[in-house]
């Protein structure tokens, strides 16, 4: 199904019957993605004087209690309030959910024993296009990132050059197939967190960074129409569901 959209000064012409979802699943299971030292998420019945509410054990329906971290357990999309000592919701300040986006591979550098992606590779892979939002796809680009277990494994990371070139291109959204922007110990300095959400000038509230995606191979690079949904959670973060639609012209 073709639908014509006017998204600010452009009319896009989208394809709405081919979704395409980059988000990883939450699962009660310890081969649930996994980052920063946690157990595995868990889900499972409650309890009331004994009796277990579940269909199987005889009750009338299913009433699952849900236990999990939304940096640590999945896909999740986080605002300024992750880094900031007054915890900013992101169900307050992000508040459109459509968004021009440009999917990019980069295959990370090496660089003083770790893997990093840079400025020099971002401005390569998106030159002149202007985007709301950017997905940033790693290689290699395997399964395996599904069910990840990625603490103590100093994964790859954004250097503040490239978070700072995003931000001053007007970047609002940065999706990554990472469990996060920044190094896995970095004794707390953030850099690239704090360099995208602009933590030593104005503050950018309505910016995101969605960690946790997984963008399949069969998905080329080039722009899509971005749907970022996330859950109601008054929380810096949230769990989140990004969809892409192809751009047909």
């Amino acid at each position: 199904m073709l639908a014509t959209i006017q998204y600010k000064s452009k009319k896009l012409q989208i394809d709405l019957s081919q979704p395409i979802d980059i988000s990883i699943p939450l699962r009660g299971s310890k081969n649930n993605v996994n980052a920063w030292y946690v157990d595995a998420p868990v889900i499972k019945p409650a309890e009331d004087d004994g009796q277990v509410i579940s269909v199987l054990e005889g009750a009338c329906v299913n009433f699952n209690n849900i236990a999990f971290n939304p940096h640590a357990h999945g896909t999740h999309t986080e605002c300024v309030g992750h880094i900031t000592e007054k915890v900013h919701s992101i169900n307050q300040n992000l508040k459109q959910f459509f968004f021009l986006a440009e999917v990019v591979t980069a295959a990370p550098e090496m660089l003083n024993g770790d893997f990093v992606i840079s400025k020099k590779q971002l401005q390569s892979a998106i030159g002149n296009k202007k985007r709301d939002a950017i997905v940033i796809r790693t290689i290699p680009n395997t399964r395996e990132k599904l069910t990840a277990q990625y603490s103590h494994t100093n994964p790859t990371y954004l250097l503040e050059d490239a978070a700072i070139y995003l931000r001053e291109k007007g970047v609002k959204h940065l999706l990554i197939d990472l469990p996060s922007v920044d190094k896995e110990r970095d004794e707390c300095e953030l850099k690239a967190h704090n360099a995208f959400w602009n933590t030593k000038g104005k503050l950018r509230m309505d910016a995101t960074i969605t960690e946790f995606i997984y963008v399949p191979n069969k998905v080329e690079d080039g722009v899509y129409f971005l749907n970022l949904q996330i859950a109601p959670f008054e929380n810096d973060a949230s769990p989140s569901k990004p969809i892409l639609y192809k751009v047909i012209s």
